[in-house]
C-alpha cells in the first residue's frame, strides 16, 4: 500500500504501535516457549547430549513454521487498520471499519495465540518428535508428548491472557488517532455505541483461573515425568494426591475469580442502570455503599448528577420565566384580559392535580395553558380589542388563532420541547360534541390538552370582566359549565374543576372586580 502521502504523524503512530505489538509478542513468547516451556521440559528430562540436541533442533523448526503461521493471520488482521489510518484517501467507511478493528486486536491477539501460534508450534513439534521416537534418535515414553501438549496449551493459555492485557493499552493512541481523523475529515465522532468486545466477566473468570491454577498444573506435568524418572513406586500414587490438590486449586481459583468479578461487576452495573435513567430524564443517583476506588467513581457521578439537576433547574426556571413573560406581553395587548393566561394556567394545572396526573404531565399542562392565546398576536387590535359584537368575519379571524399559535410554537427551537405543547395549543377551542374548531374534533379525539384547558380557559373569560359585560359570578359559571358537560366541554374534567369550585365559592374573587 502506497503510504507516501499519508500523515508523517500517523505513520509514525501506526509504526510505534506495531513496535509495541512485537515487543509486547515477543516478550511474551520468550517468556513462554524458552523460559517456561524449554526450561521445564529440557531441566526435567533427563537425557543425553545427542538427544538435548535433537530436542532443540525439533523447538527451533516448530518456531519457524509457527512464525509464518502467525504472522499470516497477524498481518492480516492488521490490514483494515492500515488502509484506515495510512491510505490518504481512505473514506469513512474504511475508517469505521479500522477503529472497530482496532477495539477487536486484543480479543484477536488471543486467537492467534491459540490458534495459530500453538497449533503452528504443537504440531511439528509432535510431529518431528514422534517421528524420531519411531527411529530411536530419541528415548522417552511416548505419553511424554500428551504431557508436552497440554503443557504447551497451559504456556499459551497464559501468554495470550498476558497479550490480551497488553494489545489493550497499546491500541489507545491509535484509537484516539482514529477518532480524530474521523472528526477532521468527516466531521464524525467515531464511538463503539457500546458494543462490549469482551465482557467483564470471562474475562475476569478465565484471567483468575489461569493465574491460579497454570502454575500448579504445569509444576504437577514436571513433576510426573521427574518422579517417574526417579521412583516408580512413588509414581504409582502420584495422580491420586496430585489430583486431589489440583481440584482443590481449581475450586479456589474459580471461586476467588468469581467474588471478584461480581464485586467490580456489581457498581458497574448501578451506574450503567443510573446512566440508562439519565438518558431517559431520570436524574438517579446511585447509593454509595463502596469502600474501594468505586467509591470515588460513585462519588463523581452522583456530583455530576447534581450538577445536572441544578442545570435542569435553571433552564425549566428560565424557560417557565419565559412561557410567563410571552403569556403577559401576549395578556397585555388587551388590558381587560390581563393576567388571563396565567390564571387559565393555574386552573388547568388544578384540573390535572385534582385527575392525578404526573408532576411532568403538569408542567406540560402549565406551559401549554400560558401559551395557549399566542396566537392571537396574528389578529389585527380591531378586532381583538373591539368592544362590541364580533361580526361573522371577524369572528372567523379569531378562530384562526389556535392555528396560528401552532404554526408559531413550530418555528421554536428546540423543536422536541416545543412539540408536547403542540396539541394544548391548537385544540383548547374543540367542543366535545364535534361542533368546535379549528378542527371539529369530538370527544376523546380532542387531545387531553385540549379538553382540560378547555374548561379553565371557558371559566375564566366567563367570570371576568369585558368593556361590553360584567364578568359572572363564579357559581353561575360553575353552573354552565356544568350544564355543558359532555356537549361543550369533557364531562370528566368539567366535573373535577367545578366540585372543587363549588367547595371554594365563598373565597373566589370575580376577576376585573
Amino acid at each position: 500500500m502506497n503510504t507516501e502521502s499519508a500523515c508523517p504523524g500517523a505513520i509514525k503512530l501506526y509504526r510505534s504501535f506495531l513496535n509495541k505489538l512485537l515487543r509486547n509478542y515477543l516478550i511474551g513468547s520468550l517468556l513462554a516457549i524458552l523460559v517456561v516451556g524449554s526450561a521445564i521440559v529440557l531441566t526435567t528430562l533427563d537425557v543425553p547430549p545427542d538427544e538435548y540436541k535433537r530436542l532443540v533442533f525439533i523447538l527451533l523448526i516448530s518456531l519457524v513454521f509457527m512464525a509464518a503461521a502467525e504472522l499470516t493471520v497477524f498481518y492480516r488482521h492488521l490490514a483494515p487498520i492500515r488502509r484506515g489510518l495510512l491510505s490518504p484517501d481512505a473514506d469513512l467507511d474504511e475508517l469505521k471499519k479500522a477503529y472497530m478493528q482496532t477495539h477487536r486486536l486484543p480479543l484477536l491477539s488471543v486467537y492467534r495465540i491459540l490458534v495459530p501460534h500453538l497449533l503452528g508450534l504443537s504440531i511439528p513439534a509432535v510431529l518431528l518428535t514422534a517421528w524420531m521416537l519411531s527411529k530411536g534418535l530419541l528415548d522417552f515414553p511416548a505419553f511424554y508428548l500428551a504431557v508436552a501438549a497440554l503443557g504447551a496449551a497451559l504456556v499459551a493459555s497464559m501468554h495470550a491472557m498476558f497479550d490480551f492485557f497488553l494489545s489493550t493499552a497499546a491500541i489507545r493512541p491509535l484509537l484516539i488517532e482514529l477518532k480524530m481523523q474521523a472528526k477532521k475529515r468527516f466531521q464524525v465522532e467515531l464511538d463503539p455505541e457500546g458494543h462490549v468486545f469482551l465482557s467483564i466477566r470471562p474475562k475476569f473468570l478465565v484471567s483468575g483461573m489461569l493465574i491460579g491454577m497454570s502454575p500448579l498444573l504445569l509444576f504437577s506435568l514436571a513433576a510426573q515425568i521427574r518422579l517417574e524418572s526417579l521412583d516408580s513406586a512413588m509414581f504409582q500414587n502420584y495422580w491420586g494426591w496430585a489430583g486431589l490438590i489440583l481440584i482443590i486449586d481449581i475450586a479456589f481459583a474459580y471461586t476467588g475469580a468469581r467474588l471478584i468479578t461480581q464485586d467490580i461487576e456489581r457498581p458497574i452495573s448501578k451506574l450503567y442502570d443510573a446512566i440508562n435513567d439519565i438518558k431517559e430524564g431520570r436524574m438517579t443517583k446511585v447509593q454509595n455503599i463502596y469502600s474501594d476506588e468505586f467509591s470515588k467513581l460513585v462519588a463523581g457521578f452522583n456530583m455530576m448528577v447534581g450538577a445536572l439537576q441544578t442545570r435542569e433547574e435553571q433552564s425549566q426556571a428560565m424557560l417557565d420565566s419565559y412561557f410567563v413573560t410571552l403569556a403577559v406581553a401576549l395578556d397585555a395587548r388587551d388590558p381587560y384580559t390581563a393576567g388571563h393566561s396565567l390564571r387559565v394556567a393555574e386552573y388547568s394545572e388544578l384540573i390535572g392535580r385534582l385527575c392525578g396526573l404526573s408532576p411532568e404531565e403538569l408542567m406540560v399542562i402549565r406551559k401549554s395553558a400560558l401559551l395557549h392565546d399566542i396566537g392571537k398576536i396574528g389578529v389585527r387590535d380591531t378586532v381583538l380589542l373591539k368592544e362590541g359584537r364580533l361580526t361573522d368575519e371577524e369572528f372567523d379571524q379569531i378562530k384562526l388563532h389556535p392555528g396560528l399559535g401552532e404554526n408559531i410554537l413550530l418555528q421554536i427551537e428546540p423543536k422536541d420541547a416545543m412539540a408536547v405543547l403542540l396539541p394544548g395549543v391548537r385544540s383548547h377551542h374543540e367542543r366535545y360534541d364535534g361542533k368546535g374548531y379549528p378542527d371539529g374534533l369530538a370527544g376523546e379525539e380532542i387531545p387531553l390538552l385540549g379538553r382540560i384547558i378547555a374548561v379553565a380557559d371557558a371559566y375564566d373569560a366567563m367570570t371576568s370582566d369585558r368593556p361590553y359585560r360584567k364578568g359572572m359570578a363564579s357559581s353561575v359559571a360553575l353552573l354552565i359549565l356544568d350544564e355543558g358537560r359532555g356537549t361543550q366541554w369533557d364531562p370528566v374534567f368539567a366535573k373535577v374543576f367545578v366540585d372543587h369550585m363549588r367547595k371554594q365559592l365563598p373565597s373566589i374573587p370575580k376577576h376585573g372586580a
